[in-house]
């Protein structure tokens, strides 16, 4: 779960005896809050969840977390800028049944003034197998120009933060896998 942390600000001139300080959320490594459900109208001919419903709940996990860092929906109206998906890679690796209940865990693997590269891996409530996971490239765009655009400086400080809370966790063995056939 979040929880409020409070980290120092910069010093300001004339300040230098009492420093600023700005309440930003703390996150946990990995983000594992979102929980989501497979729906009857998502199962396939095959009786299992069709393939892009795994992506459905893979964005709806992002969603969450971007609401965290303020870069969901209420950040594009307040500032006209959102996150385009430059480049995705999904991994699928056991099927999920109707009803099946889901938890995603989402690590922050690196960032940079426009960019936020995600990994997700998504879990059958209950097991320890993963069903799935994603590896997601985003960019920070200026929704008006239709342009990559550097992170408004808050929201930078943030995500610098957070990326930096999950230096500490284990690089996933399949981030920057490719589709090849073997030999």
């Amino acid at each position: 779960m979040l929880a409020a942390g409070i980290f120092p600000a910069d010093v300001s001139p004339g300040t230098a005896d009492r420093p600023q300080m700005s309440l930003m959320p703390a996150i946990s490594a990995p983000f594992d809050e979102f929980r989501g459900q497979v729906l009857p109208e998502w199962i396939d001919y095959n009786g299992h969840m069709n393939l892009a419903y795994y992506v459905v709940l893979f964005d709806q996990a992002t969603d969450l977390l971007f609401d965290r860092f303020d870069l969901g929906l209420d950040y594009r109206r307040r500032t006209g800028k959102g996150t385009f998906v430059a480049e995705t890679h999904t991994l699928y690796e056991n099927e999920l049944l109707v009803r099946a209940r889901v938890r995603v865990a989402t690590q922050i693997l690196g960032s940079d003034d426009k960019r936020l590269h995600l990994a997700h891996e998504m879990f059958e409530i209950g097991g320890d197998k993963r069903a799935a996971a994603q590896e997601l490239m985003f960019l920070h765009v200026d929704l008006v120009a239709r342009r990559v655009c550097p992170f408004l400086p808050e929201l930078g400080e943030r995500v610098a933060a957070w990326t930096a809370a999950h230096k500490t966790l284990p690089r996933p063995s399949w981030i920057g896998r490719r589709i090849a056939m073997p030999g």
